[in-house]
């Protein structure tokens, strides 16, 4: 039988398949039905930003400007009711969590700019979190920030809680930065112990009849998993950070192809969300299965084989690739 064992920023897990932050975390008995599945670590849903400032009456200075900006603004943030519980019982729940399960808990905090909020990383420590992953989600709306300044904020937060924390420190990055390297390093000399390729920002569509904007959540697909996959293949082996895929993993293979490219973990999410917790363990089977069948020893052997590590020149081979898939349509 394959050994499934991996280590994720220092953590030694018994498999890597890790499910990522969601609604199967918000109850006790979601997060143990996810250990009993085989999940190697947990991600548990995100604290945010918003949820504090209602406590505390901070206004994140990043999202408002002005008195006029907050208050309209603020109108289309949840109220305190409206989220699954409070700062103080988020605390709570991880500390509950911690003492119902064996497996790593990894807290998840989201928000977009240094602030009071930060200061609950230290307490989630305390709680008994294993690691922590930051999810910053921000999108410049204004032509006043250049994109130096969006990888200062990246780096700014990362900085600030790694000074309060010492378990370890996953960030969730963006896709959309000029130059993924070279934010990956600088993440990496802030303090973060692994980088999540990437968020999924939310997209939101707009209804004619009623020429409104309309939220939307869509699941994520296999195919999603191809732009993780090549910034991954060109990360390893070029910082020092564990790396983690998520968006997209929906089978064995999926989550071999993250291992091959590079990453340490596959988070998984819309896979579950669609076929509830027990699918995890069909997974785990088809993962045991598939690589006895192309015999494959361990998920160790096998990370980073297909990075762009193995490339005397990936710049090229980047470039090569790309040509090859167009001129595979025939005639340009």
């Amino acid at each position: 039988m394959p050994n499934l064992q991996t280590t994720y920023m220092g953590l030694r897990l018994k498999n890597p398949i890790v499910p990522s932050a969601s609604p199967l975390s918000r109850d006790l008995n979601g997060i143990k039905a996810l250990e009993d599945a085989g999940a190697g670590a947990i991600v548990l849903y995100s604290l945010f930003q918003e949820q504090v400032a209602l406590e505390t009456g901070e206004v994140p200075d990043r999202l408002f400007r002005g008195a006029l900006g907050i208050a309209d603004a603020t109108a289309h943030f949840p109220q305190r009711h409206e989220y699954p519980r409070g700062p103080e019982e988020y605390v709570e729940h991880l500390r509950k969590a911690k003492a119902s399960v064996g497996i790593p808990l990894i807290a998840s905090m989201n928000g977009t700019s240094k602030g009071g909020w930060l200061d609950y990383a230290r307490r989630l420590e305390e709680a008994g979190a294993d690691a922590l992953e930051l999810n910053i989600y921000y999108i410049p709306t204004t032509d006043m920030l250049m994109g130096m300044d969006v990888e200062t904020i990246y780096v700014d937060i990362v900085a600030a809680v790694r000074n309060s924390i010492k378990i370890p420190l996953a960030v969730k990055l963006s896709p959309f930065f000029s130059a993924i390297p070279n934010v990956a390093m600088q993440l990496d000399q802030a303090g973060a112990d692994a980088l999540v390729l990437f968020n999924r920002f939310y997209q939101p569509d707009i209804d004619v009849p009623s020429q409104e904007v309309r939220p939307v959540l869509s699941l994520s697909r296999s195919e999603d998993m191809l732009l993780p996959l090549r910034w991954i293949a060109i990360l390893y082996g070029q910082v020092g950070t564990s790396l983690a895929l998520t968006s997209g993993v929906h089978s064995a293979d999926d989550v071999l192809k993250a291992i091959l490219a590079g990453a340490d973990v596959a988070h998984v999410c819309s896979f579950l969300l669609q076929h509830g917790t027990g699918a995890l363990k069909t997974l785990l089977d088809d993962l045991t299965r598939r690589m006895d069948e192309l015999g494959m020893d361990s998920i160790e052997s096998l990370r980073g084989r297909l990075s762009l590590q193995s490339h005397v020149e990936p710049a090229a081979f980047e470039r090569a690739s790309y040509v090859k898939v167009l001129q595979s349509f025939g005639r340009i």
